[in-house]
């Protein structure tokens, strides 16, 4: 069993963690050859092109082995209703015939969008297992009440 996930900031992390320890699997983080900016906003300006225009960013690495793999389960947060461009990189990037795919799915309270199809549609001889989705804090939210907070202290 594999577990491999990406994860902006940390919430999918956390899920897959837990789900390796518990089933004590391999671990595998997927991470772009040049990383999302530092910035949320500019992540998500990058992702929504990216998406846009179907671009799949180069992967820092991949799974040397992914054929010893039975089952993956695969941790990703939701980005603009749907998978983010880097998983869908790792997707293209390995052979998951006849592998059973478990997503592990976090999200800002639109839960899954499209990406149960976004996975068939990359995983076409894989098996796809039943979702765990959990909203998780987002981001933006924080940002949000931060700078309404701070809107009221410096009057």
């Amino acid at each position: 069993i594999l577990v491999a996930y990406f994860s902006r900031s940390g919430n999918t992390r956390v899920v897959a963690g837990q789900v390796s320890r518990a089933l004590r699997t391999d671990l595998f983080e997927i991470v772009a050859e040049k990383p999302y900016p530092e910035d949320y906003f500019e992540t998500v300006e990058q992702a929504r092109q990216e998406s846009g225009r179907g671009y799949e960013p180069p992967l820092k690495r991949t799974v040397a082995d992914v054929a010893r793999y039975n089952t993956v389960f695969l941790g990703f947060p939701i980005w603009g209703m749907t998978v983010p461009p880097v998983v869908r990189s790792f997707l293209t990037g390995h052979d998951f015939s006849g592998k059973t795919i478990i997503p592990l799915v976090t999200h800002g309270g639109y839960g899954l969008g499209d990406s149960l199809s976004v996975l068939v549609r990359h995983t076409p001889q894989a098996q796809l297992a039943d979702a765990f989705s959990m909203q998780a804090p987002q981001e933006r939210q924080t940002i949000t009440r931060v700078m309404d907070w701070l809107s009221k202290v410096q009057r």
